[in-house]
């Protein structure tokens, strides 16, 4: 959006997060041009990071940065997990948006997932096949769940600000666990995760719970208990929840890149999902993962047009 390229001329993406006059700027205006019925705050998943005691920053071209990488125990031990109120600024953010708004759409906060966090802070950054990560998890698997234990700690308190702050609902990314097998997620990750989620859904909000790649782990991630299951763009919306037994709502699933397609194939695009949904209650449609650089703004409001129409339409391509 030419509106957010504008201010990214004087801030960097971290300064905009920090500042929630800016952060909520941002937010505010991708609702209103896009017009959609929610709002998602501006900030970004590694920020707890920082109140743990990790630096990092974004480097042109290979993303995150972490710059002493979580590694040993003494890695682990070293950790913080009371300085959660830093993370402030991001709940002053939502008020913000949740005062523009007056209840004219939803609020969404977010936080990272334990997986894809600690991912994070072991590899230093992102990462193809996790070996550092995995290793730790294989092989020092008391350390591993020390790291994740005290992320629940942070993450807990960094929710418990957003919902106090207004936000609606609570989504929870797990970017990079279609990583691991359904053994591995079951032994090493659900305990903690439906911990987490349990935690959050205590604060009085519904919890979605996005992965990515996560086709095989739809039923084991349906057991931490989240409200509603993101689906993304690999698996067909309809196989995905049928695969939940309906158990749950589910948020989904174009393709981003699909964004880039001229107006009609993207109308029957949008559409297909629609008619998979087929019209069942428990459905919010969304991309299937992150909307990317270089999108055309223009392809994004119609997306949210074509889906008002199929709504009432009777869903006729």
């Amino acid at each position: 959006m030419a509106e957010y390229q504008a201010i990214r001329k004087h801030h960097t993406l971290l300064e905009i997060c920090k500042r929630p006059e800016l952060a909520a700027e941002v937010t505010i205006t991708a609702a209103e041009k896009l017009d959609v019925d929610a709002a998602i705050i501006f900030a970004d998943l590694l920020l707890p990071l920082e109140c743990m005691g990790l630096d990092f920053e974004f480097k042109a071209g290979e993303g995150p940065v972490i710059h002493r990488p979580v590694r040993i125990e003494e890695d682990v031990v070293r950790l913080r997990t009371d300085r959660a109120s830093e993370l402030g600024y991001v709940a002053e953010a939502i008020s913000k948006v949740v005062t523009h708004f007056n209840d004219t759409i939803g609020i969404v906060g977010f936080i990272g997932a334990p997986f894809t966090l600690a991912s994070y802070m072991i590899e230093g950054g992102g990462s193809r096949n996790y070996i550092h990560t995995k290793t730790m998890m294989y092989r020092h698997p008391a350390t591993w769940q020390r790291l994740l234990e005290k992320l629940v700690l942070v993450l807990r308190d960094y929710a418990a600000q957003q919902v106090a702050a207004g936000a609606d609902v609570i989504q929870i990314f797990d970017s990079w666990v279609g990583a691991l097998s359904v053994p591995d997620y079951r032994e090493f990750l659900l305990p903690v995760t439906k911990r987490l989620v349990r935690e959050v859904q205590s604060l009085g909000v519904p919890v979605i719970y996005f992965g990515v790649d996560t086709a095989s782990l739809l039923p084991a991630m349906r057991e931490t208990g989240a409200d509603v299951l993101g689906l993304d763009w690999r698996i067909p919306l309809d196989e995905g929840w049928r695969a939940l037994n309906y158990s749950c709502a589910v948020q989904g699933n174009l393709d981003p890149i699909m964004l880039f397609a001229d107006p009609e194939l993207l109308r029957k695009r949008v559409y297909e999902v629609m008619q998979q949904a087929a019209g069942r209650p428990g459905h919010i449609f969304n991309l299937g993962h992150g909307i990317v650089p270089e999108t055309p703004v223009e392809n994004v409001q119609r997306v949210v047009q074509y889906v008002r129409e199929f709504s009432k339409g009777g869903g006729h391509v």
